[in-house]
């Protein structure tokens, strides 16, 4: 995925769940209530906008994806305002209008942009209500037009069966993805991915002292419940990847000024969404996902995200991390960079004591473009590339000193016997290699990077300057020591 050239044109997502209305109302204060220690909103304008799973189907179709969205209102003025909204918004719903319910609204006073007092009405909907079997029904025949599903449950009932949802889509190899809000966490067994903030997970799985507890106590709530992921938002922290087969990606904030919060959630589960039904990964989604928070918060009210503010800030006001990283971490800052137009150079080695050769190798492969990733051979493959004795350093201190290394952007570690995988999926621009190889085309990946329009390179190593080199010296001058 080109972050460069976003497009979610076909992406076809189902938005169910807790739809409300959202009011604003705008005024000036400039004196306390004779009758109350209140201030006085003199109220000179008034803003309606789709809210909970009505936003999560409105910010869908702000990245030009396709949403469906279905759920319950009362029948009123509020569901009639809410339906011309969704349609001036070409979100394509059904509703159920239930008897003797409103349509859940949440009313925000606000002056010079500071909310001032919220007032909510709302009745939720029990699970014996009427209109769940039709709902259901329309979730059915919806499920086979879609390519993930999002629950968007703000505890107000029309969620009571989303265990039976879950089974349903996942039975048809359908993604869900959830934003809980019940502290009930088998009501989403089985789904694909989950996403509450740090304040609903602990509340949950208890305090977090750590990160590490964190991790650990989300693991075990994945296994309990039979969940995949769980992407943890972490406010000014960013947010949390971590998946039920071990691996844990922390991805951080983007620096924001913070004017409204609202929607904030709603937000990153349909970048989420979006980008999962597009076919990227779920560390990309969760990454495209942080960053639309950061745009979100900037604004007032339930705001969405478009795909050119997506792109301009992937493509100016990202700051890529450096340094050592996981695979994953690795392939969203290269994303990144690409998007920027920046040119990727790729080598790799065991670099177990590392020498100026190494240093003026890595800095030849600088000059070659904008970023250098050195791919470092863990502690098992340099053993069966170089000898049981090897290797003389262990893997996180080799990878650590390489990461000190100006000439270096990143350093990851790989296990296979040879890159090529690594190389497949980075799909760097340029490939290098020290040493006196005949024939490029036999270096592992070699031939991938030249399909792909890219360079080969070998580069010419110091000579008299090798690992194997110092050993020996070092070798034959403890003998002396000791013979001498």
């Amino acid at each position: 995925m080109n972050f460069q050239t976003l497009n979610f044109e076909k992406a076809r997502v189902l938005v169910i769940g807790d739809v409300m209305l959202d009011q604003y109302w705008h005024g000036g204060t400039s004196r306390i209530s004779p009758e109350a220690p209140v201030p006085v909103v003199h109220v000179n304008r008034m803003d309606e906008r789709p809210g909970g799973a009505a936003n999560v189907a409105i910010g869908v179709a702000a990245l030009g994806a396709l949403p469906y969205l279905l759920g319950l209102v009362g029948v009123d003025e509020a569901a009639d305002t809410l339906e011309k909204l969704l349609i001036k918004q070409e979100v394509k719903y059904q509703f159920d209008r239930v008897p003797d319910y409103g349509t859940i609204t949440k009313l925000r006073v606000l002056s010079r942009n500071h909310q001032m007092i919220r007032l909510d009405r709302e009745k939720p909907f029990l699970k014996t209500c009427a209109s769940m079997e039709s709902l259901a029904q329309k979730y059915l025949r919806a499920l086979d037009e879609v390519d993930i599903v999002i629950l968007s449950d703000y505890g107000k009932g029309t969620l009571s069966h989303s265990i039976d949802l879950i089974a349903k889509a996942r039975a048809k190899n359908i993604p869900v993805v959830v934003d809980p809000k019940s502290l009930d966490y088998s009501m989403y067994r089985g789904a694909s991915v989950i996403t509450p903030n740090l304040k609903e997970f602990e509340a949950v799985a208890g305090h977090c002292t750590s990160i590490e507890v964190m991790v650990e106590k989300a693991l075990r709530l994945l296994s309990q419940y039979d969940i995949e992921s769980i992407v943890i938002t972490r406010s000014e922290q960013g947010l949390s990847v971590i998946s039920a087969n071990g691996e844990v990606n922390h991805i951080p904030a983007v620096a924001r000024e913070v004017h409204d919060v609202t929607g904030a959630g709603d937000t990153v589960i349909a970048v989420l969404g979006v980008g999962l039904a597009a076919g990227m990964t779920l560390v990309e989604s969760a990454s495209l996902g942080n960053i639309a928070a950061g745009i979100v918060v900037g604004k007032l009210g339930a705001a969405t995200v478009s795909v050119p503010e997506l792109e301009t800030v992937f493509g100016k006001d990202q700051v890529l991390p450096l340094g050592v990283m996981s695979e994953e971490e690795l392939l969203a800052a290269v994303r990144l960079s690409k998007a920027n137009g920046e040119r990727i150079v790729f080598t790799n080695g065991c670099f177990d004591i590392l020498h100026a050769g190494h240093v003026m190798y890595l800095e030849q492969a600088r000059r070659l473009g904008d970023r250098v990733i050195v791919a470092v051979n863990d502690d098992a493959s340099v053993a069966r590339l170089k000898g049981a004795n090897r290797p003389i350093n262990t893997l996180e201190d080799r990878m650590h000193v390489l990461a000190g290394l100006t000439a270096v952007d990143w350093v990851v570690s790989f296990s296979d016997d040879t890159p090529e995988r690594l190389i497949r999926r980075i799909s760097p621009k340029v490939l290098v290699k020290g040493g006196d190889y005949q024939h490029i085309e036999a270096l592992p990946g070699a031939q991938f990077v030249l399909s792909q329009g890219g360079d080969v390179r070998i580069l010419g190593l110091k000579e008299g300057r090798s690992t194997t080199r110092l050993i020996e010296l070092i070798t034959q001058q403890l003998s002396d020591v000791i013979t001498g």
